[in-house]
């Protein structure tokens, strides 16, 4: 089949695929507006005079995840 055999018949199909792709990129950008803010949050708890370790078991996760938050 090439790209346009029996397109009209799967035209639902396509315009659902681009419309789940949008909603997919609407997230990845929102993922990363939400991580640049949880970064800001920890490098005040850090200035506060949190430890990256205070932090962790704040959140449930280890030293070693908060310590990639602030690297991304």
């Amino acid at each position: 089949m090439t790209s346009n055999d029996g397109a009209g018949a799967h035209d639902e199909a396509f315009r659902h695929l681009n419309e789940v792709r949008a909603e997919a990129l609407k997230h990845a950008r929102l993922a990363r507006q939400l991580a640049g803010e949880r970064r800001d949050i920890v490098r005040g708890l850090i200035r506060e005079g949190f430890s990256q370790a205070d932090i962790a078991r704040q959140m449930g996760v280890t030293r070693q995840a908060v310590q990639k938050m602030l690297a991304l």
